[in-house]
């Protein structure tokens, strides 16, 4: 509440200064120092100006009032759900936007229209000797100041309203236990900010001191002078120069951060392998550097943490292979027969790293099965038979409780369905065809040909073309007929090369 309190003088005090710059000072100058009135007609004028001012405010006050009510409500009201606090949130950093909303509407239609009416009554009536046409050249000026007064009040409120939006960040964080941000939301792009604003620095001057002059020296009737044609072009060129040189300030501003905004994207698309280009002389040029750095940092992390979580997987296979001496190097053979098929089959880089993955754990179940069963020489009775079938389901809640979850869950559907057949008369269950993962009928492919060549207590593995025989009569049935296919004939296939 403390920070409302502050909050709002702060606007009121930013709208006093804006004011005070424009309105009442320029506006001032312009129209009490250029015309040659005499003293009853000046105060006449400035009682229509008072008048017109407070209209103004009376409009404003109300639209302002209108436009803080949510700023009151976050503070006033104890329980805000979610949806609402982050709505306020986003209402905050439209303030200054709809300030020069306010600036446009309600201040400029209650200072222009009475004025201009009050005005042209006094006119009507001959208590002021005025022309009309400088009504005009009035109410062109007010446009002016309130667009230059919009410019100026953008940027104080912006900076009011920082202190608030730090305090949100706070309660975001202490209440609801997440972090609020705009998530890249832009509510007033840079181009136009910095275009506008540089358009009217320049051409604010020119406009006001031709008006000035134009009224201080004679009037519209002495126009066709030389004088003024000079002047005219002057203007005119001024105003041309004004408008190409805040497009290009503009442009020169939004290039390097465009530049890097698409340097971030590709970065949050996963691809490090970037560097933004230092193409500037000016302080860009740091914030490109950092960038860099900044980016080659995260680079030797994810290296490092790759390393790891590489290092991770291998340690868990081996000490699944190292509890049967008979199927050391089962798993990681398994993963390479399953890198080969993927190849095979051009799978995306990203999917065969998740596929070596899930083939390296496909049997991490096995650690849950007791020793006295897993290392049976003889058959399995039914029981024992049915504990070795869940060893699948057993992996995937092993890898279940493994953080983060959704860096694991790729993995897993490859771990619980490598046993099921193509027919759907496998375990744990009886999924069939294209029911089954695209990892679990890759793997299932590469599991049996490994354990079909491998020697076991009970019996010597397999010679190589008859296992790959074996998968080749049962493609369709118990293996996937196009992964089995791609592993069959690129074998035979080579075998022919030789």
């Amino acid at each position: 509440m403390e920070v409302y309190r502050k909050f709002t003088p702060s606007l009121f005090l930013t709208h006093l200064i804006g004011s005070f710059l424009v309105v009442f000072s320029l506006g001032g100058i312009l129209i009490f120092s250029s015309l040659h009135l005499p003293r009853i007609q000046v105060v006449r004028l400035s009682l229509v100006s008072f008048v017109s001012v407070i209209i103004m405010i009376i409009m404003d006050v109300l639209v302002f009032r209108k436009d803080l009510k949510p700023v009151r409500t976050l503070f006033k009201q104890e329980s805000l759900s979610w949806p609402d606090f982050h709505e306020i949130y986003l209402h905050i950093h439209r303030l200054p936007y709809l300030n020069v909303k306010r600036i446009a509407g309600p201040r400029i239609a209650g200072l222009i229209i009475p004025f201009m009416a009050l005005t042209l009554w006094m006119i009507h009536n001959k208590l002021l000797d005025l022309p009309v046409c400088y009504l005009v050249i009035g109410a062109i000026c007010a446009l002016f100041l309130a667009f230059l007064q919009a410019l100026i009040e953008y940027y104080l409120i912006s900076w009011s309203c920082r202190q608030l939006i730090m305090e949100m960040l706070e309660i975001s964080q202490r209440k609801y236990g997440r972090r609020i941000s705009l998530e890249g939301q832009v509510m007033m792009s840079i181009r136009y900010k910095f275009q506008l604003g540089a358009f009217m620095i320049g051409v604010f001057p020119l406009l006001l001191y031709g008006i000035v002059i134009q009224i201080k020296f004679g009037g519209w009737e002495k126009a066709a002078s030389l004088y003024w044609e000079l002047a005219a072009m002057i203007l005119a060129a001024g105003l041309a120069f004004s408008y190409v040189g805040s497009r290009l300030l503009a442009r020169e501003m939004e290039r390097p951060i465009m530049h890097l905004y698409k340097m971030m994207a590709k970065v949050k698309s996963g691809d490090m392998n970037i560097q933004a280009k230092d193409l500037y002389a000016d302080e860009f040029a740091k914030l490109i550097s950092g960038f860099n750095h900044m980016l080659e940092g995260i680079k030797v992390q994810n290296s490092r943490n790759d390393q790891l979580i590489e290092s991770y997987f291998s340690t868990l296979a081996a000490a699944l292979d190292a509890r049967d001496p008979y199927t050391a190097g089962h798993s990681q053979r398994v993963a390479e027969y399953a890198m080969h098929i993927g190849m095979l089959a051009k799978l995306p880089e990203q999917t065969m790293d998740e596929l070596r993955k899930s083939a390296l754990l496909h049997d991490i179940g096995k650690i849950g099965t007791r020793d006295a069963v897993l290392l049976k020489d003889g058959v399995l009775t039914e029981e024992e038979f049915h504990q070795i079938q869940q060893h699948p389901v057993q992996g995937e809640m092993i890898l279940q409780r493994i953080e983060p979850v959704d860096a694991m869950a790729p993995i897993l559907p490859g771990v619980r369905s490598h046993h099921e057949r193509y027919d759907g008369l496998g375990y744990p269950d009886h999924l069939k065809g294209n029911e089954i993962p695209l990892f679990g009928r890759i793997i299932a492919v590469a599991d049996a040909f490994d354990a079909m060549t491998s020697d076991r207590p009970y019996r010597k593995g397999m010679d190589t073309d008859t296992a790959i025989s074996i998968l080749d009569k049962g493609r369709g049935t118990q293996w996937d007929p196009y992964f089995a296919g791609l592993f069959v004939d690129d074998y035979r296939q080579k075998k022919r090369s030789y």
